[in-house]
């Protein structure tokens, strides 16, 4: 009986909805299977976290409120008279740095396995604005509490805005809603948050997910005679493997070190010690901590600003710079240059928490 009626529901939705095409696009769809196709999972377990981001986003929006003498009472009323809203907090905190951590784990796995390379540029870019997305999502996200650290993050964070060449005050102005985080800035980052940001990173990710499952998963270098699998089943149940472990990290995580509220924001106060960023922008900020006030007469810190803008562009352009790659080739110089840039934002990222007086 109820497999009957599950093949009537399944001929229900597969006449309307050509289900049978996209099961049988699965079947015929191939995925390469080598020693390095481990790398490819981090793309599926990214777009799962994605999933999950948005489920339980909209779930806090039932009770968030976005006004300074309520969104922090807010998230208390979450936290504590909801029930299970410590947990559904607390998974869309705990999973919004996991998605960003695994991003750059999927960006880099991607860069030296060079899947980059002609004809998949803008695979690559579109994965780039996607971590750019991503990383805003964050800092936006990060005041939605209204407690202290998150403020004076965003005032620090800000600051260095303000100090970009010619848009800097301009910029910042635009961002805060004002000279000073307020009222107007909390709506503003509101409003990135559930409207712009949400909107730009699912037209991306369609464009990004178009193009995977247009052009294929590349094969690294140097392995063109490599096995293949079907995408459906066998790489979906991989994939499913995948989500599986990362839901059970994600709810140890909850329940051991549910996430915190912390103190109300008070904009008179002073601003407390160890003030740092969301840990993904730490290498940023301690970069412009070691650096000099001035370099041969230029402030050091635009200078530095500077540095990172030109940095990501390159990195972005990657694809047309790595011509040897584009050759079936492997360059040296463009690999170690990828080597040195990872090791630099984990050095970095180490030394902010482990020396906070740095």
């Amino acid at each position: 009986m109820a497999k009957k009626i599950g093949k009537n529901i399944w001929n229900f939705l597969d006449e309307r909805f050509l289900l049978s095409g996209l099961v049988a696009f699965g079947k015929k769809k191939k995925v390469p299977e080598h020693r390095r196709s481990f790398w490819y999972f981090f793309g599926g377990i990214c777009l799962f976290l994605t999933g999950i981001q948005i489920a339980t986003g909209a779930m806090l929006l039932l009770y968030y409120t976005p006004h300074i003498d309520a969104a922090h009472e807010s998230i208390q009323f979450i936290m504590s008279g909801v029930k299970f809203g410590w947990l559904i907090r607390s998974v869309h905190s705990w999973t919004a740095n996991l998605l960003i951590g695994l991003l750059f784990i999927h960006m880099f796995s991607t860069f030296f396995l060079k899947a980059y390379r002609k004809p998949r540029e803008l695979t690559w870019i579109t994965g780039f604005f996607l971590l750019v997305i991503f990383m805003a999502f964050g800092f936006s996200g990060y005041l939605l509490p209204w407690n202290e650290l998150s403020y004076f993050a965003t005032r620090v964070g800000t600051d260095i805005a303000g100090s970009l060449p010619f848009i800097g005050n301009w910029l910042k102005t635009v961002i805060l809603g004002g000279p000073e985080v307020s009222q107007a800035t909390l709506s503003r980052f509101f409003w990135f948050h559930v409207a712009l940001l949400p909107l730009a990173a699912l037209v991306l990710i369609g464009i990004h997910i178009l193009l995977v499952q247009t052009l294929g998963m590349s094969k690294p270098i140097g392995e063109r005679e490599t096995k293949e699998i079907p995408f459906f089943p066998d790489f979906i149940y991989k994939d499913a493997l995948g989500w599986t472990l990362m839901l059970v990290l994600i709810g140890v995580l909850c329940v051991f070190l549910p996430w915190e509220i912390g103190t109300k924001a008070d904009s008179l106060a002073s601003t407390p010690l160890g003030i740092k960023p969301e840990w993904y922008f730490t290498f940023m900020f301690t970069t412009l901590k070691l650096i000099p006030p001035h370099i041969l007469a230029i402030e050091g810190e635009k200078l530095a600003i500077l540095g990172f803008m030109t940095g990501g562009l390159l990195w972005m352009l990657v694809p047309f710079l790595d011509r040897r790659a584009a050759r079936e080739t492997r360059s040296p110089l463009v690999t170690w240059i990828g080597v040195a840039l990872a090791a630099y934002i984990v050095t970095m990222t180490v030394l902010t928490y482990t020396l906070p007086k740095l």
